[in-house]
């Protein structure tokens, strides 16, 4: 959920070092032993009635749901699921070597530029025959999120989710604050929130992919859906006024973060807002997998983003899609069409979506009668938006976001201070690192 990440979807893990950074950006293009491997080892002989999967699924909630589904398949098919699960973030910085090594048949990952990048580097089988099955499964957009830069598909969708401003109702009712919807009225809503003893905003930023969802929705907010998708892919420039403009905003706000980010996973943040000592959390709806109590589950709530500029409105919602890929030389190809085919029908969704209630259907045949209110107001949102993003790290290249923007954004947490120097530093190693293949 990330991570992006996040990492999904998806997306606990250890913090980012310099080591995993390195691992998870330009120096495991050179296809270094992958400390995460397949299940089967280089040696052994495919099963034909087995297939492997790789799985970032490590959190408890999207693990169990993932089980159910592919026992589901096995008594379906008579096919098992060998699923080799890694830690999210790890999978995540070690993906690259992982794919140049001897992967499992099957891999969890994300739609859109990250599932482009390993595709164009030919580390994933298309699948166009597993679309001629299940492509009236899903809309348009998934279809577009779904295929690489060569016009073929590369990605079966699972699941999707909104990031947005989480928040509990009750806190909302004991103090009289109203859901913001401008910039000038969130700030103010910090500022009360703090002068009443509260975290205005839950952020914990340990794992360095947090902060990423932060600048996306300050940037497309601040400068639309185009600029942002330019300022992914390379194409804009990091010191454009434009992109000044976002770190002054975040500056503005950055006070009302909860203290002490860099040592805080997401999943201890998320608590501070479950025990009521945090007003708001901006991040994805996964958000929910760590409440444990119904009537705390019942409690919570979300808004979008609110407006900074009136050009731009909220029109855009960030929703990473998660979903599976299938590997450049699977050992089982037919177990694999199968499980893929499988996972992309509404029965598939539904059952994940059982045990999983943060996020929704990629599917637009899978039912929603079973969907809690927050799934509900999840899928309205996506629907609504004019543009979806995929999250900065699922937008742009991987390499670029973990090994310059999530340093980067973590040195402008510790000190935002010196910011022009930053985005300087930005610039130049992007232009180095779109510039090689």
């Amino acid at each position: 959920m990330r991570d992006l990440s996040s990492s999904r979807l998806s997306l606990p893990a250890p913090s980012r070092r310099t080591l995993l950074r390195g691992a998870g950006g330009a120096a495991l293009l050179t296809g270094a032993v992958p400390l995460l491997s397949a299940c089967g080892g280089s040696g052994t002989a495919a099963d034909p009635k087995t297939v492997t999967l790789g799985s970032n699924g490590s959190d408890a909630v999207p693990k169990k749901a993932y089980a159910e589904i592919y026992a589901a398949f096995k008594k379906q098919s008579g096919i098992t699921v060998d699923v080799n699960t890694k830690d999210h973030n790890t999978f995540q910085e070690q993906i690259n070597s992982y794919l140049q090594g001897t992967p499992d048949d099957v891999f969890n990952w994300f739609a859109g530029y990250r599932m482009q990048f390993f595709a164009q580097k030919g580390l994933a089988t298309a699948i166009d025959d597993v679309w001629e099955k299940i492509g009236g499964n899903f809309p348009e957009a998934m279809k577009k999120l779904s295929k690489g830069a060569d016009g073929k598909y590369y990605f079966v969708p699972l699941d999707t989710y909104p990031w947005a401003v989480f928040y509990r109702k009750s806190v909302f009712k004991q103090h009289g604050y109203e859901v913001p919807t401008k910039w000038d009225d969130f700030v103010a809503l910090c500022k009360r929130m703090k002068s009443d003893g509260l975290i205005p905003i839950a952020f914990g930023d340990k794992d360095a992919w947090p902060a990423l969802g932060t600048f996306d929705q300050l940037n497309f907010r601040t400068n639309g859906y185009d600029f942002h998708v330019e300022l992914m892919a390379g194409k804009a420039s990091w010191t454009d006024a434009k992109v000044r403009k976002v770190f002054d905003l975040w500056t503005e706000i950055l006070p009302y973060h909860q203290d002490g980010s860099l040592g805080r996973t997401w999943q201890d943040a998320a608590q501070t807002l479950v025990a009521k000592k945090a007003g708001m959390y901006l991040l994805g709806s996964f958000v929910a997998q760590q409440i444990t109590k119904q009537a705390d589950l019942d409690d919570l709530d979300f808004f979008a983003f609110p407006e900074i500029s009136s050009e731009y409105g909220q029109d855009t919602v960030e929703a990473p899609t998660d979903g599976y890929m299938l590997s450049k030389s699977p050992k089982n190809h037919a177990g694999a069409v199968k499980l893929l085919e499988y996972l992309g029908t509404p029965a598939a969704e539904e059952i994940y979506l059982k045990s999983d209630s943060s996020v929704v259907a990629a599917s637009s045949t899978a039912s929603t009668s079973s969907y809690t209110v927050l799934q509900k107001k999840a899928y309205d949102m996506i629907g609504a938006a004019k543009s979806l993003t995929q999250f900065m790290d699922r937008d742009s290249r991987p390499d670029f976001t973990s090994t310059v923007m999530q340093p980067a954004l973590q040195s402008f947490v510790r000190n935002p201070k010196g910011v022009d120097s930053l985005l300087s530093s930005i610039e130049r190693q992007k232009k180095t690192i779109f510039a090689s293949s």
